[in-house]
């Protein structure tokens, strides 16, 4: 089993002034622990599930960016973007941009997007599901044409391209994975067995709900003559590794019940990240305990 972190919160000491260091400090451990990957939300205010509204939010990819040139190794990529929040071209190439500039380490987490209060603050066009699920369909197809090298017209009922040229290429090959996050069993999980390298699950549901989702997934697969075992099985789950809370080998029996449910990347949020410890009982105690899986 392999490990990412993802950072959902810039609620740390220091005000605005101390958000870059201390994100620096967490990227070089992270890097540092042996950590698969390492994720950052795509929303442009809080969401209530982590705090206030009104608590620090910074733009994801501006964030990865950063983080690209703090680390070497760890992969990167947002947890996940909503797919009305940026146009589908200039997200290819954003996408493309940070995995050149890290050496083949970028990811593209997207979604159907649902945070209606942030798409109508900012003034971002906010559709119906129906027509978002639509859009993402197109959203994954032009990405594919952009990543297949193809400098061709794409024409959709929603996106109209004319030339989807994007040079230079990721240094990824063939492209940068595509993570679709989500458990819709209609819907998502449909577009991952038809376009995604990797799906995203919530482990909070528990493991009866992964391994039913998986299932599902599995039959999408079969109907479109994908391979199941293409797909990366990834789930996001949040712990907290403080005074009172898990001790590392609970984490341990812990990922080895979602592994048993068939996930291969377990992606956690940690209570205070900011302080370090958490990363440190991972790489030191977790992560080489849990490799194996």
């Amino acid at each position: 089993m392999q490990i990412g972190i993802q950072l959902p919160s810039f609620t740390w000491p220091g005000g605005p002034a101390g958000i870059g260091p201390t994100l620096k400090r967490i990227g070089q451990a992270v890097d540092e622990a042996g950590f698969a990957s390492l994720w950052v939300m795509d929303h442009f205010f809080q969401i209530e599930y982590v705090g206030r509204v009104n608590e620090p939010m910074l733009e994801g990819y501006s964030v990865l960016s950063y983080l690209a040139g703090v680390t070497s190794r760890v992969r990167l990529g947002t947890l996940v973007t909503g797919v009305v929040y940026r146009h589908p071209g200039l997200l290819a190439k954003t996408v493309t941009s940070l995995d050149v500039l890290s050496g083949g380490r970028a990811w593209l987490g997207i979604g159907a997007a649902w945070n209606e209060r942030e798409a109508l603050g900012l003034g971002v066009p906010f559709p119906p599901l129906k027509e978002r699920f639509e859009r993402l369909e197109e959203v994954l197809q032009i990405v594919h044409q952009m990543w297949s090298g193809k400098a061709a017209p794409y024409a959709g009922k929603y996106y109209q391209l004319a030339e989807t040229l994007n040079v230079p290429a990721p240094v990824r090959r063939p492209h940068p994975p595509i993570l679709i996050g989500g458990g819709g069993e209609r819907k998502t999980l449909r577009l991952v067995a038809r376009y995604a390298d990797a799906c995203n699950l919530f482990a909070y549901a528990g493991t009866n709900v992964l391994r039913a989702k998986l299932e599902i997934l599995k039959h999408h697969c079969e109907a479109v003559g994908r391979p199941y075992e293409e797909i990366e099985k990834t789930a996001l789950a949040s712990l907290d590794l403080g005074r009172g809370g898990m001790r590392p080998r609970q984490v341990i029996d812990y990922c080895r019940e979602v592994s048993d449910a068939g996930i291969q990347h377990l992606i956690l949020s940690f209570a205070h990240v900011d302080k370090l410890k958490p990363i440190e009982i991972m790489g030191r105690e977790v992560i080489p305990a849990v490799a194996g899986f």
